[in-house]
Formats: structure tokens, sequence, C-alpha cells
């Protein structure tokens, strides 16, 4: 009895499913992930050194999927969204969060409207890879949930670099579909003449940027951050559960055309901006602000052609341990519209006199 149920187990241990890996096919990408077997967890793109796909590539849902790229470049065509994901409506996109991708280790991801396209994931990962030559922007995440972006250079994107944000199909909201709890780590955005944005944050709360660079060909902005629901700039950020973003060791190395680093955020949310480094002389502000509460705090660095643009009357700015230039309250060069290095700039209606009574600065550097 003992021994024929020890030749059960050994038995049935012999036939139980294992992780399978899968290698790409240099033609017909797209169709490979299509019809991937059920029992693939990991696939790699080691066929070939240079793969080419047209359209999509369409990933299914998966608990964890891994594409590793082995060092493998992708030339998309110029209608594809890369590595996709599709979902519905917001129902679908509520069951989809269960899947999880790591994207890893392409030399290069070359073309395309997208590179990657994820939507409704928990926890994914792109690291170690390139980016070149986007239509629309490098890298789009939208209610993905504690992703990763993580040693990956973006270079020349027509428009934006790195999105992260909210959904947009029937459904979403707002309040519904945010990329919460985002981090980018290590992430160089080289911008093309026509880039827009080279970091995108849109109604996403507790989003970490950390030791990313910005540089290139001069956008319109560094970091675009905004908690606005409905997109319209020209009011303040009206998202109730956008509680937070934090920046540190930010490295600018041009000059943005309108602002290098735009703040819209509801009106108590901590905006941490921490170690950033302006590189030359700017002649578009540093921060441009419209709501928020902001933490500028270890800037080691203050040209004398930086300043802070508010449309707003009464910015919410913390100033600690910066470099002494970066001067407000007690400044000589006062007027109706600018104390110090601040300046009221393009206000919104009704704002009219620049109040810095919620300014402080403390600890400056001697």
């Amino acid at each position: 009895m003992c021994r024929s149920l020890l030749a059960l187990l050994i038995f049935s241990g012999s036939v139980s499913t294992h992780a399978k890996d899968y290698v790409v096919p240099a033609k017909n990408v797209a169709g490979f992930f299509a019809n991937l077997p059920e029992d693939a967890t990991t696939v790699l793109f080691s066929e070939v050194a240079t793969y080419r796909c047209e359209g999509d590539i369409v990933l299914p849902a998966r608990q964890h999927l891994v594409i590793d790229g082995r060092g493998a470049k992708l030339i998309l065509g110029a209608g594809s969204n890369g590595f996709t994901t599709r979902v519905a409506d917001q129902k679908a996109a509520q069951s989809h969060t269960s899947s999880r991708y790591t994207i890893r280790d392409f030399s290069a991801i070359e073309g395309g409207r997208k590179g990657v396209d994820l939507k409704a994931t928990l926890n994914s990962i792109i690291i170690n890879c390139r980016f070149t030559g986007q239509s629309e922007a490098a890298i789009d995440l939208r209610f993905c949930l504690m992703a990763r972006i993580q040693n990956v250079l973006v270079t020349n994107p027509a428009k934006q670099g790195i999105v992260v944000r909210h959904g947009a199909w029937t459904g979403a909201t707002a309040t519904n579909s945010q990329s919460n709890s985002t981090v980018l780590d290590q992430c160089r955005v080289y911008c093309s003449s026509t880039t827009t944005a080279a970091f995108t944050v849109l109604n996403s709360g507790g989003v970490r940027m950390s030791d990313c660079i910005s540089e290139g060909h001069a956008p319109r902005f560094d970091v675009f951050l905004s908690a606005r629901m409905d997109g319209n700039e020209a009011a303040i950020a009206n998202n109730p559960v956008v509680k937070s973003f934090h920046c540190s060791n930010l490295h600018v190395e041009h000059r943005s055309t309108v602002a290098s680093i735009h703040v819209n955020m509801p009106v108590k949310a901590v905006v941490d901006l921490r170690n950033i480094y302006w590189n030359g002389k700017l002649t578009a502000p540093v921060l441009r602000y419209l709501s928020g509460q902001v933490y500028l705090s270890d800037i080691g660095w203050w040209d004398p052609s930086f300043h802070i643009a508010t449309r707003v009357s009464a910015p919410r700015i913390h100033v600690e341990r910066c470099h002494s230039a970066l001067y407000i309250v007690g400044a000589k060069n006062t007027t109706p519209a600018q104390v110090g290095v601040l300046r009221l700039v393009d206000p919104i209606p009704g704002h009219t006199v620049l109040s810095v009574d919620h300014v402080r600065v403390i600890h400056p550097a001697r």
C-alpha cells in the first residue's frame, strides 16, 4: 500500500505543470502573442538580433508574464502601439488588474506611436530598455497601479516621453482608474525639437520620481504634473483623491520653453521637489504654480535668471535648505506682481495682487 502510494506521488510529480519559456519567432511577432500558450510564463526575444512588427503587440491576460528582450532591437510600424493591453470598459479594466507584466532588456524599441501602452495592471515593471522616436509617447501607463519604470532611456520622442495617467475608456474617470504609487527611477528623456513634455503625471497619487534626467532639445515642460480632472489647466486642480507627488534628484540640461515644472495639484496635496538641478540660465520659470502644497528643498544652485511663476495670488510654497539666491520673503524687489524670485504671471481671473502669506523660506544656505 505504501509502495503504491509512493509510486503514485512520484508519477504525479513527473506530470505536473511547470513554468515554461518560449522564444519569439523572427516573423509575426503580434501573431505569436495573440496565440501565446497558457503555460507561457516567459517569452524570449532571442531568435534574431532585430525584430520587426507593424501592428500592436497585444499582451494576453496573465498573472505574471515576463517579456525578456535579451538585448534585441524591436522596430515598430508607424501605427503600432508597441506592447499594449486592451480593455473594453472599466469593469473589464478592474478585472484586468490581476495581470502583471515585466518588460525588460531591449537594446532599443524604435518607432511606432508608442513603445509600451499598458492599461489596467498591478505592479508591472519596465526595466533596462531604450525607446527611440515614438510619435505619441515612449511609455504610456493608464490605470497601472504600483508600476515601476527603471533604468529606461527615451530618445527623441516626437511628443511625450513617459506618461503616467488615469484611464480613458468607457466608465473610467479621473478618480477610479489612476496609476497610483508608480515609481520612475533612473530614467532619462532626451527630447526632440518637438517634444512637449519629458515626464507627465495626470490624476495619479503617490507617484515618485528619483534620479531622472531631462535633456536634449528644449521641450515645453520637463515635468507636467496635474490633477485637474477635465484637463482644463486654466483652472486649479479638483481631483479629491490625489494627495501627493515626490521628485528627487532631477537633473535638467536644457531650457524648457513654457516652464521646467508645471504644478496643478489639489490645494492640500503635498508636492515634494527635492535636490533639483537646472544647468544653465533659463528664461521660462523653473516652476509654474497653480495649486498644491509645494515643498522645495535642497536646491543647491539658483542662477540669477531663475524665477518661480504663480498664476494665483496666494501660492503655498515652503522653501528649506536651498541656495541663498532663492529668496522670497523679505525681498527688496517687491511689486504687486513680484516678491523676490516669485512672480505673478498670466494670473487666472480674480488674482491680481501677489501675497506671500503662505510662503516660507527657512534654513537658506549661507
